[in-house]
């Protein structure tokens, strides 16, 4: 593979530079970048400006209305919103709704649905896991029964992330209790507005409340909202899951971490020299950026695999487990790097016009809520233990 990037891959970039700079919203690049507290609508404004430009959806094909970009260019395109402070688009449309109803959904659903969601009018989250299915997906028991043209859902869903905003809900519901257990699940699409929702927050270690538990009693939802085949739901969940996984990596924005953790590790400290200048922990910082190159390139294969039309196989698995991993090491060396500092917990230092601790500034008020939030990586997206049991048997047969 050639690591280089061509000249005409150069322009690109500087054609995507141009663009933020033009078009950015000042005020939500220093949020993001100064780790503020993003509001709702500041991802629905990114993704509305996006979408007027013809960039609302770069990966997926132009038949459908995304901009059909090549891997290389994706790629490109994340490293610079990242750097820039662009919000990340709210993967669940763009990244896994939109392609599996893309992919399967009847032209009905695609002619009303994904304009939607390239233009940021419909927000989605995701229905997967449940209390007792998690990682062990296959084991979920949120009943869907058929009544004439509905079906007539009960009950929970958890660990769902920013379901309070959103006005769509992609489920995965059991609709056959008597087949195995992966024949018998249905992918629905479900309307938030539908009466019997209801959303309940869960208040994470850090404070923060991104995540819900949400109830269905007696939710009816239109069999036209189905996508696919009755009991086919476990095919299209894989097909979304794979793709969820490679988002995962997380390259662009672990890079950036890897930039704020050099300049940290820079700082000069009274009576102490530079944590940088420390042989051991400069030897881990070289070790992830290693780590972190590799990742890369096994990124980029993929996406390069994607563009011949094969979706990810079990090296999706691979970049979860290897992208968590790192995701989590930076920001424990992140934690290292700021010491004492880092311990105090400043809600304040999260909302928009809230100062700053004069203790070291944004990245280390940041560091602990950071810290603590990205444990969840390695759980996520289906859990890395899970993950090495499908390379096995994917790979090594077993």
């Amino acid at each position: 593979m050639d690591l280089e990037y061509t000249a005409e891959q150069q322009a690109f970039r500087q054609q995507v530079r141009d663009f933020l700079a033009a078009k950015l919203p000042p005020d939500i690049s220093r949020r993001v970048l100064g780790h503020k507290t993003l509001r709702a609508d500041d991802a629905r404004t990114w993704q509305r400006i996006l979408n007027e430009q013809g960039w609302g959806a770069v990966g997926w094909p132009v038949e459908v209305g995304g901009a059909g970009w090549d891997p290389i260019k994706r790629h490109i395109f994340g490293e610079e919103c990242v750097n820039a402070g662009a919000p990340r688009q709210i993967d669940f449309g763009i990244a896994m709704v939109g392609p599996v109803i893309a992919a399967f959904g009847t032209p009905e659903q695609k002619a009303y649905f994904l304009p939607k969601i390239l233009s940021g009018e419909h927000w989605w989250c995701q229905g997967y896991s449940e209390p007792g299915a998690g990682s062990d997906l296959a084991s979920l028991k949120m009943r869907a029964v058929r009544d004439g043209d509905h079906y007539v859902v009960n009950g929970q869903k958890t660990w769902n992330t920013l379901g309070q905003y959103a006005d769509w809900i992609f489920c995965l519901v059991r609709t056959n209790t008597e087949a195995r257990q992966q024949e018998g699940i249905s992918f629905l699409l479900i309307d938030m507005k539908t009466p019997g929702i209801t959303v309940r927050p869960i208040v994470m270690l850090e404070g923060g409340t991104e995540i819900n538990d949400i109830f269905f009693d007696d939710v009816r939802v239109p069999v036209a909202q189905r996508v696919g085949e009755e009991n086919k739901g476990w095919t299209y969940a894989k097909f979304l899951l794979s793709h969820e996984r490679v988002g995962i990596a997380n390259v662009p924005r672990s890079k950036l971490m890897l930039r704020r953790l050099k300049e940290i590790a820079r700082v000069e400290r009274a009576n102490r020299r530079p944590l940088i200048e420390d042989a051991r922990f400069r030897d881990r910082i070289a070790q992830v950026e290693i780590d972190l190159t590799a990742l890369e390139i096994t990124l980029l294969r993929v996406l390069s695999a994607e563009a011949q039309k094969r979706s990810p196989g079990p090296e999706s698995s691979i970049l979860k487990i290897r992208g968590s991993e790192i995701t989590q090491v930076l920001y424990e060396l992140t934690m290292q790097a700021c010491g004492h500092a880092a311990l105090p917990f400043l809600p304040d230092a999260f909302d928009d016009g809230g100062s700053d601790p004069p203790i070291g500034g944004e990245h280390v008020a940041h560091a602990a809520p950071e810290y603590f939030n990205m444990r969840k990586t390695t759980i996520f997206g289906g859990s890395n233990e899970i993950q090495k049991n499908i390379i096995a048997k994917m790979v090594l047969g077993l």
